[in-house]
């Protein structure tokens, strides 16, 4: 069995990971080395374990399968620098939202750039090459600094597109960027507003609510605000009617103007006392493998998706800002 067709069947992926057993090798190392070897087999491998079914990312029909394939064929440099999570502040700022951006309190190179006794008593670390590289400080207090030390020099050495097989953050410059806490109500996340967008045209937008509670739960709704029920497992809804946010034209607004550029585009803002504060800018929602969409969702938005020329990951640079 070729390397191109190991994943082509359910007895190939048994073989891998038959293997993974037999010769102890952890997934993080498995990963890494098919990462190494080959993006393209590690987002096949991803694929098939999530999903149950043999990925064609040459043939992209559904949102996730061309996800996928610009993943792997569309490495453009503007793509990195927005995805760089303090970067993608000059994009912003260029784009005459600057008003929108969190407090930046700090960007460092290491962990020992840091100094802790300075930092206010509440922030965000985050990993500016990767996603989920957050570290929270809600009470100074109480902040374990040698760990989130620790934490920090772990996720600096990590690849994250090699681990993931999203290309375009192996060209981010690993860094620490520190910006003040987001809080709308005392002691909870503030809601997350999501804006799918494609060529610079806003389709719908993914609210997420409960986050920090372990049930975070994902409602859509369409750019007049009605909910879009079919678009999300009913397991993975809060499955109510939430109010629409008082700034929302302003988020659409601010969404469209920074996805001009891009075929595709999720946004992520925040509503904050009446103020819209960015988030960031994702490419590639759950690495181009969710499971929580619909099918009607990933035919749909698969549908919207008009996906650009080649651009490979030769031909970019690592962001410098």
């Amino acid at each position: 069995m070729s390397a191109e067709s190991i994943f082509k069947s359910k007895k190939g992926v048994k073989r891998i990971e038959y293997a993974k057993r037999a010769y102890q090798i952890s997934e993080l190392a498995f990963r890494k080395f098919l990462g190494t070897f080959s993006p393209y087999l590690l987002i096949e491998y991803l694929y098939f374990r999530k999903k149950h079914r043999v990925l064609n990312p040459k043939k992209p029909r559904t949102f996730d399968q061309k996800i996928i394939w610009m993943m792997l064929y569309w490495i453009h440099p503007l793509k990195i620098l927005c995805t760089d999570k303090y970067a993608v502040r000059s994009y912003v700022t260029e784009n005459g939202l600057g008003h929108m951006l969190p407090e930046l309190i700090g960007i460092y190179t290491n962990t020992g750039e840091i100094n802790f006794a300075e930092l206010p008593d509440r922030y965000v670390l985050k990993g500016t090459h990767g996603c989920r590289f957050n570290v929270f400080c809600l009470d100074k207090s109480l902040f374990d600094i040698e760990g989130t030390r620790r934490q920090l020099d772990r996720w600096m050495k990590i690849d994250f597109g090699r681990y993931w097989g999203e290309l375009h953050y192996s060209s981010i410059r690993p860094r620490i960027l520190c910006e003040a806490y987001l809080e709308d109500l005392p002691g909870r996340f503030p809601v997350d507003y999501k804006i799918y967008c494609f060529d610079g045209k806003a389709h719908c937008t993914m609210v997420c609510t409960g986050r920090g509670s372990g049930q975070t739960k994902f409602d859509f709704y369409d750019v007049e605000w009605r909910n879009l029920p079919q678009y999300c497992r009913p397991d993975a809804t809060a499955n109510q009617d939430l109010p629409r946010p008082e700034n929302y034209e302003i988020m659409i607004e601010a969404a469209e103007r920074l996805s001009k550029p891009f075929p595709f585009v999720r946004v992520d803002l925040f509503s904050i006392r009446g103020k819209v504060v960015f988030g960031e800018m994702t490419f590639t929602p759950s690495g181009g493998i969710d499971t929580d969409l619909t099918e009607m969702a990933q035919n749909t938005m698969g549908e919207l998706i008009q996906l650009p020329v080649k651009r490979s990951a030769s031909r970019s640079k690592r962001t410098a800002r």
